[in-house]
């Protein structure tokens, strides 16, 4: 009997080792497209990060802006792609690695406030008791940038202008509220003037500022991630150059180092007093 147990002994010392699990993560992305196009976009990421890292990483989605804030808030989701204002939502359990860059040097961007070319508005002072339609309370490039701006000179937009939220919180709907006189002035980002263009005549429609430049949207990871490990996934997210499949994926040119005080600005105008 101890000859047999001798040999198992011996049969199991030859046995290999057992690796050790990888860690594993979840990735998401803020679900401001369909699911599909999320998919799309964060997949590739996924893989090249789980590539860099040496860890499982999965890509998933959330149905909507409240379960993905929620998810990044309870840490059931330790990757996450965002928006600056749902940045600074989840920035108590999430902090910024890297920040997006869209064309040269444009890690920010910034709205705009149209109006009907007739309608008397040329400042931003002349927006004061108007109808204002926004894309949405959340909407960086769509109230936030604006609401910055007026708070320059002096106008409250929450209290002195009558606000009302677009059909789907969709740029082209306060477009479209504007050129049918349902607003006096729109809210939208700078990069969705023209979006309307094949429903209304663009000479209709006339820019009366641009306005306050904000941050863009953020790669944020948990808190609570080993220090190693937040800086492999930088390290990896700052080495993806403009022709790589992941940023061709991602619809951006490259990312750059974030810190959390980048996102400062957002935080001003969300939380004004």
């Amino acid at each position: 009997m101890r000859c047999l147990y001798a040999v198992l002994i011996l049969l199991m010392s030859l046995l290999p080792a057992t690796a050790p699990a990888a860690d594993s993560y979840k990735l998401s992305m803020l679900p401001r497209y369909s699911s599909e196009e999320i998919n799309r976009r964060i997949s590739p990421l996924a893989g090249y990060l789980a590539e860099k890292t040496g860890a499982k990483i999965e890509a998933v989605l959330t149905s909507d802006f409240a379960q993905y804030e929620k998810q990044l808030k309870s840490g059931s989701i330790a990757m996450g792609y965002e928006n600056p204002y749902i940045y600074t939502l989840v920035s108590d359990t999430h902090e910024a690695l890297a920040m997006a860059v869209k064309g040269k040097d444009r890690d920010k961007f910034r709205g705009i406030i149209i109006t009907r070319t007739d309608s008397g508005i040329s400042a931003l002072t002349d927006l004061r008791g108007k109808k204002v339609s926004i894309v949405g309370s959340t909407s960086a490039g769509g109230y936030l940038s604006q609401k910055l701006s007026l708070m320059e000179v002096g106008i409250d937009v929450e209290t002195d202008c009558a606000i009302t939220e677009a059909v789907d919180n969709k740029q082209e709907n306060v477009i479209l509220a504007v050129y049918t006189g349902e607003a006096d002035a729109g809210f939208i980002r700078e990069s969705a003037l023209h979006q309307a263009d094949s429903y209304i005549s663009p000479a209709q429609i006339r820019v009366v500022s641009d306005c306050a430049w904000l941050p863009n949207w953020a790669f944020s990871v948990d808190r609570a991630l080993p220090a190693t490990m937040k800086k492999e996934i930088q390290t990896a997210l700052l080495g993806l150059t403009p022709d790589h499949p992941v940023m061709q994926a991602l619809k951006i040119e490259r990312f750059r180092s974030a810190a959390d005080q980048d996102y400062d600005p957002v935080r001003r105008a969300s939380n004004p007093h």
